[in-house]
């Protein structure tokens, strides 16, 4: 089971920043003992505070992940993957990279198909789980208009992104492959467009 510094920073990177009560509760445990583990967290470098004022009396510190916290999740060996996009770059041009983005949608797409149920909430709920077995720290849920949302808390392989935004439009088309004919998928949140995390609205 994770110890309560691996929990403080998987709350920190799924539900966003938070206070030390908020995340207390979430815990169960004290606040004392929840002020002692982001001390050290601090010490760590692996989280930071900002002191926000709400109407009259103390500002409220709001705790949040750094950059360096991004270690201490799944990167997808990042180095390596930006070293070969790289190189199919140099050695093929773009037309080599789209060639490769479309072999990776493609064998993605095969195998996800043999997960999928027949239903859009069993498929939606069950590309969440393949995608947190990714390493993409991913939950879905149900709208009240009838819609769907995807949430990936975590991108292992943003570092490629980064270098290559082709590969997040690989991922649309393999969402809307896998999820079935007439689904519409949006992006809603973009990691790259700086917000935190990749969310997606799912509609049939």
């Amino acid at each position: 089971m994770p110890g309560p510094k691996d929990r403080i920073l998987h709350l920190l990177k799924t539900k966003g920043p938070q206070t030390s009560s908020d995340l207390a509760k979430r815990l169960d445990v004290t606040p004392v003992a929840i002020r002692q583990h982001l001390g050290g967290l601090m010490d760590d470098g692996l989280v930071d505070y900002r002191d926000e004022a709400k109407g009259v009396g103390r500002p409220s510190r709001i705790w949040d992940l750094t950059k360096a916290s991004a270690a201490r999740f799944p990167d997808s060996h990042g180095e390596l993957a930006v070293g070969m996009i790289e190189a199919v770059r140099k050695a093929f041009g773009p037309e080599g990279i789209d060639k490769l983005i479309r072999e990776r949608t493609n064998a993605q797409a095969a195998e996800y198909r043999k997960h999928m149920p027949d239903d859009l909430r069993g498929r939606v709920r069950a590309l969440a789980r393949l995608r947190t077995e990714e390493g993409y720290l991913a939950e879905s849920r149900k709208e009240a208009d009838g819609s769907f949302t995807l949430i990936e808390n975590h991108c292992p392989i943003c570092a490629a992104a980064e270098v290559c935004q082709g590969l997040c439009a690989g991922e649309m088309e393999l969402f809307r492959r896998v999820l079935g004919r007439g689904v519409k998928v949006e992006r809603t949140e973009h990691l790259l467009d700086g917000q935190r995390r990749c969310v997606y609205r799912i509609r049939g």
